[in-house]
């Protein structure tokens, strides 16, 4: 699901070849993370003066000027190697004054379904939707990038659709499709922040609305206006559980007015999905997907609207037949299907019974 290589920081614009040597931090050697596991190569320490040259030939003119008014920047970038473009996604950051980077390799098509491992039949749940907010969550690397372009994909391939991104930055580029146009806006680059690209792509007749991160009050606002009002919203959370996304969601506003924030996700909230990768068997192999899925049943409305969020746990439960699946229990189906050990399942669940009965 996640990038195939996280790197801290490359050699130069040509040398974008994964496993080749590869800067780090400053005093540090390059490193080099795959399908999870962080792996430092045989190579020096990489002094600052000879690093900051290299990562900032990397920068346009105006992504140098946020970096130095804001410390840090998010920055997405093309290079040529040897006659095939690859794209990346970097986020470079100051160390003790010193200039670092991560750097990921964004794959040139966008994955699939099956690559993935992500239900087709989810994915065309939610991708078919006619309207309302939809949740991706989990931690930084857990494939929700992934996971959206596959499913936005999905609508753009469809045909007859206007799909509108505001991410920061751009990582996927969505290709061309018969009958649907997808504009894809950079935040920094093309808007100032992620509620202007929202408060304006209203206004560009779309019928879907993808929002890379929701990060402030301004922004979810937005987002749940935009879904209240016809139009299918996909986002991002940072938070461990599909529980977690909506307490984070709803703690973004004053406690005043946390109960009509929560009545409105009551009727606009479609699903929210939680994601972790989880390590296999063969160290360094792919990692496998768990999914928590939580719909927008009767009894979670009801739940949203009482404010009692922590009976979501008992609903996840109880909600098997209306599609509802807990970490726990898509934790247990990789255990039993052999992709993932038991030490590492029971690492990854809330009630080791589960795993067990």
């Amino acid at each position: 699901m996640a990038t195939p290589v996280i790197c801290t920081s490359w050699t130069s614009p040509t040398a974008f070849v994964p496993g080749s040597p590869t800067p780090s931090t400053p005093g540090y050697p390059p490193a080099l993370r795959l399908h999870g596991d962080l792996t430092g190569l045989r190579e020096p320490a990489v002094a600052a003066d000879e690093l900051t040259p290299i990562l900032r030939a990397l920068l346009p003119a105006d992504i140098a000027d946020r970096l130095a008014a804001r410390k840090s920047v998010d920055h997405s970038f093309d290079r040529d190697l040897d006659g095939r473009v690859r794209r990346f996604r970097a986020n470079l950051f100051f160390v003790a004054g010193n200039l670092a980077a991560c750097i990921r390799v964004v794959p040139a098509e966008i994955p699939d379904f099956e690559w993935a491992d992500f239900p087709v039949e989810l994915a065309e749940r939610l991708a078919f939707a006619r309207d309302g907010l939809v949740i991706v969550t989990g931690a930084t690397g857990a494939g929700k990038t992934t996971t959206l372009a596959m499913i936005v994909n999905l609508i753009n391939l469809t045909g007859g659709y206007r799909i509108i991104t505001v991410e920061e930055p751009v990582e996927y580029q969505f290709p061309k499709s018969p009958d649907s146009v997808v504009t894809q806006r950079e935040v920094g680059a093309d808007v100032p922040t992620f509620a202007d690209g929202l408060r304006s792509g209203l206004r560009q007749d779309p019928d879907v609305i993808l929002v890379g991160e929701v990060r402030d009050r301004e922004t979810a606002q937005m987002a749940l206006s935009a879904a209240e009002t016809g139009h299918l919203v996909f986002t991002t959370l940072h938070t461990r559980d599909a529980k977690g996304a909506i307490s984070r969601l709803t703690d973004l506003f004053p406690q005043d007015v946390q109960g009509d924030v929560r009545s409105q996700l009551a009727m606009s909230l479609r699903a929210v999905i939680s994601q972790r990768l989880l390590p296999g068997t063969e160290r360094g192999a792919k990692r496998h997907l768990a999914l928590e899925l939580l719909w927008n049943t009767n009894p979670v409305a009801s739940a949203l609207r009482s404010g009692k969020i922590e009976s979501l746990d008992n609903v996840l439960l109880t909600g098997r037949e209306a599609g509802m699946v807990s970490f726990d229990e898509s934790v247990r189906k990789l255990l039993l299907a052999g992709k993932i050990t038991k030490e590492v399942a029971e690492q990854n669940v809330r009630e080791l019974a589960v795993l067990y009965r």
